[in-house]
């Protein structure tokens, strides 16, 4: 009865009807659904990755035109959240 109430429903009933049919069918649908997931989870973790290096790169930069404006170290960490020795090496 809920198969016929929703489209999203009836798919997902229908493929479970399917799957609990064939055994081999299951064994791919899971593999290839863990397959997404993993292809998935990389895609969000190299994004974060991404933002991550993208802020440092950021911060490095303002950094710089900070030093080069004669701005202190101190207020360079406060405004950056650089570390001391980040700051001094730059």
């Amino acid at each position: 009865m809920l198969k016929n109430r929703s489209e999203a429903i009836g798919k997902a009933v229908n493929v479970l009807e399917y799957l609990s049919q064939d055994e081999q069918a299951r064994e791919l649908y899971e593999s290839r659904e863990k397959g997404l997931k993993d292809y998935n989870s990389a895609i969000n973790s190299a994004t974060r990755e991404g933002e991550k290096r993208g802020a440092s790169d950021k911060a490095i930069e303002i950094a710089k035109k900070l030093l080069s404006r004669g701005d202190s170290v101190e207020e360079i960490k406060m405004m950056t959240g650089l570390t001391e020795q980040e700051i001094k090496d730059l």
